[in-house]
């Protein structure tokens, strides 16, 4: 590989990786939000929070690398430009075309990375992520209750356990206790196991207990009963997906399904790749500047230009899955016309005389 191409590599992939730690740092923390959110709503149990938070940024990863590629990207040949490297280089007969052979060894590896992660890994994690948590609803050990520790139940009150089955679904020796319209109701059970109602309700199932019931301001209307079956609610779970929505399916079962939503998904699905490789061509023509302008105003242009191709991709998937769209148009109307552009911007950007003799090829 000659030198020239080894520098600008080195300089592309350096400038790519710093953007993309920053990225996935923010992206991080809105995800980090998101999934905190569905702990506290009693969705996700809170021991799942760092699969769930692995396997939601990578199927946010599609998003992320592109547009870490772009400033990435943006940001090297802006630097070439303001420390006069670039004009030395065409001062010897090198224009910016001989930049594309170091840009694609750079950016065909990250496009492959992003089409992988739109086209298997991320659905595959939207699947893992869903059995995860549907088992996690049938296993108390997962909910929270352990041997030996005091649990809050939903509503108020506490839940205390002495022992567990290994598969954790099955409870020995429960203590509970709640408030509610100025009373204590207290509760003990032999065994208990985790029951599940409807779609996405579940309770516990106390079984041969005793139970005390009486006031909290020190009166004497107590009331004592003895129980076969007493049923305690628990958070209610996430409402399970449906096991054949689009977004769960995987790629090669979207291919021939007539559905508009499957249309959808495949496109959305199919789009990333393309849209990185398009943006990723952009960057040398927007990043040319003279020496010493500033080029954070160009990363914003750039910055900018990838929102509306990314909003213009979910507006395009929402009127497919709508049918407003044909499945035959999919986004193909947004990825190839912004290929096109790209290549032809970066074939006119910078064109050079015809060189002279001696010149540096």
């Amino acid at each position: 590989m000659p030198k020239l191409d080894r520098y600008l590599l080195r300089d592309f992939v350096q400038s790519f990786l710093a953007t993309l730690i920053v990225l996935l740092t923010v992206s991080l923390g809105g995800v980090l939000v998101d999934v905190l959110g569905e702990v506290a709503d009693g969705g996700i149990p809170a021991r799942l929070l760092l699969s769930q938070l692995g396997l939601q940024l990578l199927v946010y990863l599609p998003l992320v690398l592109p547009l870490a590629l772009m400033l990435g990207l943006m940001l090297a040949v802006a630097r070439l430009y303001r420390d006069s490297e670039m004009a030395v280089l065409n001062a010897v007969g090198v224009g910016p075309r001989r930049l594309l052979r170091p840009l694609l060894l750079a950016v065909l590896p990250v496009v492959a990375v992003v089409g992988a992660c739109s086209l298997w890994l991320g659905p595959w994690a939207d699947r893992a992520a869903v059995r995860m948590v549907e088992q996690a609803n049938r296993s108390l050990i997962v909910a929270g209750m352990e041997p030996g520790r005091f649990t809050t139940l939903p509503g108020g009150g506490i839940v205390y356990i002495d022992g567990m089955s290994e598969d954790g679904t099955t409870l020995q020796g429960i203590f509970t206790q709640r408030e509610r319209d100025g009373r204590v109701d207290v509760s003990t059970a032999r065994t208990g196991t985790l029951e599940l109602a409807g779609e996405h309700e579940r309770y516990l199932q106390l079984r041969d207990g005793h139970r005390v019931e009486g006031p909290l301001d020190g009166g004497l209307d107590f009331r004592l009963m003895r129980y076969a079956i007493n049923e305690l609610a628990l958070p209610d779970r996430a409402e399970p997906p449906d096991e054949d929505a689009p977004a769960l399916l995987p790629t090669t079962d979207l291919f021939g399904n007539g559905r508009p939503e499957a249309a959808a998904e495949l496109h959305r699905r199919l789009a990333p790749p393309l849209l990185a490789l398009g943006f990723a061509l952009l960057t040398v023509p927007m990043a040319r500047s003279a020496p010493r302008q500033q080029r954070y105003g160009r990363l914003l242009l750039g910055f900018l230009a990838y929102l509306v191709g990314v909003n213009l991709m979910f507006i395009g998937v929402r009127m497919l899955a709508d049918g407003r769209l044909p499945a035959a148009a999919g986004l193909w109307w947004l990825t190839l016309p912004l290929l096109a552009l790209a290549a032809w911007l970066y074939l006119r950007d910078g064109r050079l005389p015809r060189r002279r003799r001696g010149a540096v090829a």
